[in-house]
């Protein structure tokens, strides 16, 4: 369940709640009876795995129209050809 923090107007008493999803948000100061708002701040966020990187969905160069479906290419083989092989049979 999560924990929400909560602060009153009044008289500034802050406090954590555990509650549902499904509660109420709470209205009354426990300490005073004033009104309570519910306090944002920032999320703790934690990345589990081997990594996320900038490149992996984005194309290699250009936007994604102009680029190729496939950026493989073929390997470069030689213009001479290789040696024959030559067997002498006694």
């Amino acid at each position: 369940m999560p924990t929400y923090a909560y602060a009153c107007r009044s008289c500034g008493h802050a406090f954590d709640a555990v509650q549902s999803f499904s509660d109420d948000a709470l209205t009354v100061c426990p300490e005073c009876g004033g009104e309570l708002r519910k306090q944002y701040g920032s999320i703790g966020v934690t990345f589990n795995g081997s990594g996320f990187y900038r490149t992996d969905s984005r194309s290699g160069s250009g936007s994604s129209a102009s680029a190729p479906a496939s950026s493989k290419t073929e390997p470069t083989r030689s213009a001479t050809p290789a040696p024959a092989s030559t067997s002498t049979s006694s």
